[in-house]
């Protein structure tokens, strides 16, 4: 490593205050080497947007320095925005054997697989760049092949956990690599980057095993079809509900597209077993009887169109929910999908099903993939960081991180709670946080990236909440005068009483354009701004409403 005298800078486009679409960065010198790309689902507030994706614009003013795209595991919060990144920056991806099954699946949608570059790790690689060097170890997750990273820089070691939690008895085997750990810790370690998403729940996260005993008994007393739904990346968990298939004697069908594909994927890359013969298309469902039957399904997180909400309202083609079968969400529903799942279960109860549902805890069927409390203070004891960076979490999350780190002899001062775009430079061992860059969201609508912005968003709401009105005025083009009454349409506003409020609405726009003729101010756009901002003020004081107004002028 030649480079010297240079500050070395570490920063988020994403993942800090926030659960979701993360991207970190390691900058010095002539090289940025990205961890992860993930994306976000958006809320009730963003109308019509499919997909929330990290801000690159960074990125792409220094792209000659990007060296790699480096993944710490497959989750759609870390690789769901990696084809976005790539049409923008195609540089070299690095990825562990069943992470890049997940990537590729999804470089072949957008057809972009052909000319990108895919290289797999695994904890023993080592990967070396102009300035800055790469090591890995084992972490264990709810998903196969998890990696942690020490950045090897002239300022120190920097090290990523990637999310973690500590099983000493994984349902796969992974188990996380304490002794690596420990010794990276003995070496030095500059400043961690921890993943905090359960930084708010004490004690140790349950083993994995504790779900598969679980499984294995609500399969032995269901007394006609069960039906699961968990996320389909959770490999380990498909792997419980294969095993306690095979036990009982059932056949196994999957719905939901990417239930499909992640199965297919950890079959053929050796992650999961499935019996021969298991595995049954949807059509043949039927031709089973029911006491011989499980289905796998996506829509864990209450998702409208996932086949577990289908099922629920009768509306998936040749499956037919009845009393006495039983349905088990094997997952916990993330903040902010309570209300959804909670009306799917409602549903599956009114069809007479039995429903296993409720927190890990409660209903024994899932445990997280995100340590507690004592698995990060695990964390921060092998690591024994000089400076601390807690990550992947919303602000509380972050802060009661904090709290853990200094617990355990991190210095006080010595932690960054930061955002989004805050730097934090490293020079001659010391650490501070006093520059910012610009970042944003970038919202995917469609086929559309980054076109849709927060007036395109306000107007969408606005549409939303209050409706629009479009005013439709024919004049002549020669004289200047209405030719015909103004047509008014709503859409979204009011039915009951409308037509006696547009007759209202009507008399009011031909008087405004009476003064601006008498005026003389028969320009479109000042007739279009007087007729606009005469509504409005008459809808609001009306109906408390601001419904959007369009003024539309045919000229004849």
């Amino acid at each position: 490593m030649s480079a010297k005298n240079h500050i070395l800078s570490i920063f988020a486009l994403g993942g800090l205050n926030e659960i979701g679409k993360n991207m970190y960065a390691i900058e010095y010198a002539n090289d940025i080497l990205i961890i992860d790309c993930g994306n976000k689902f958006p809320d009730e507030s963003l109308l019509g947007i499919d997909l929330i994706i990290p801000d690159i614009a960074y990125l792409e003013e220094n792209k000659e320095k990007v060296r790699a795209l480096i993944v710490t595991h497959g989750h759609e919060d870390h690789i769901g925005g990696i084809p976005f990144f790539l049409k923008k920056l195609n540089v070299p991806v690095y990825a562990t054997r069943f992470t890049l099954g997940l990537i590729e699946l999804k470089l072949k949608e957008h057809r972009i697989l052909r000319e990108s570059e895919m290289i797999e790790i695994n904890s023993n690689s080592n990967l070396k760049f102009e300035n800055l060097s790469v090591s890995f170890f084992k972490v264990t997750h709810s998903i196969p092949d998890c990696l942690g990273m020490v950045f090897h820089t002239p300022e120190g070691n920097i090290v990523h956990t990637g999310d973690f939690k500590f099983d000493l008895t994984p349902e796969n085997n992974e188990h996380s690599d304490i002794h690596k750990m420990a010794e990276i810790g003995k070496e030095g370690v500059l400043l961690l980057l921890s993943e905090s998403t359960n930084a708010e729940r004490p004690g140790l996260t349950p083993s994995e095993q504790m779900v598969g005993e679980h499984v294995e008994a609500a399969f032995r007393k269901a007394k006609r079809k069960i039906i699961l739904s968990t996320f389909a990346s959770n490999v380990s968990r498909v792997q419980q509900i294969v095993n306690a298939a095979h036990k009982t004697h059932r056949k196994l069908a999957l719905l939901g597209r990417s239930m499909v594909n992640v199965v297919a994927v950890a079959m053929e890359r050796g992650y999961l077993t499935v019996p021969d013969g298991m595995l049954i298309d949807q059509q043949e469902i039927n031709e089973w009887p029911p006491e011989r039957v499980a289905i796998l399904c996506t829509g864990s997180q209450g998702e409208p169109l996932a086949a577990l909400a289908r099922l629920s309202t009768g509306n998936f083609r040749g499956v037919e929910i009845l009393p006495e079968d039983t349905v088990v969400f094997a997952a916990g529903p993330i903040p902010g999908n309570e209300r959804n799942v909670t009306s799917i279960v409602d549903n599956f109860f009114e069809l007479g099903a039995k429903v296993i549902y409720g927190s890990g805890t409660t209903s024994g069927m899932h445990v997280s993939g995100h340590g507690y409390q004592e698995d990060l203070k695990l964390m921060l004891t092998l690591m024994k960081p000089q400076y601390f960076i807690p990550i992947h979490g919303e602000f509380r999350m972050l802060n009661h991180h904090r709290l853990l780190a200094e617990s355990v002899g991190v210095e006080q001062g010595h932690t960054f709670i930061i955002k989004n775009g805050d730097m934090v430079d490293i020079e001659k061992g010391i650490a501070r946080q006093t520059r910012t860059i610009p970042v944003g969201n970038t919202y995917i609508d469609g086929g559309d990236v980054g076109n849709v912005g927060e007036y395109v968003l306000r107007d969408r709401k606005q549409f939303a909440e209050d409706g629009m009105l479009i005013i439709v005025l024919t004049m002549s083009k020669a004289e200047g005068k209405l030719i015909s009454e103004p047509e008014t349409i709503s859409r979204g506003f009011m039915d009951k009483d409308f037509k006696a409020f547009r007759r209202d609405i009507n008399q009011l726009t031909m008087k405004t354009l009476t003064e601006l003729q008498e005026a003389n101010r028969t320009q479109w756009n000042v007739i279009k701004k007087q007729v606009k901002r005469s509504i409005q003020q008459h809808v609001y004081t009306q109906t408390k409403k601001k419904p959007m107004i369009v003024p539309i002028l045919i000229e004849i």
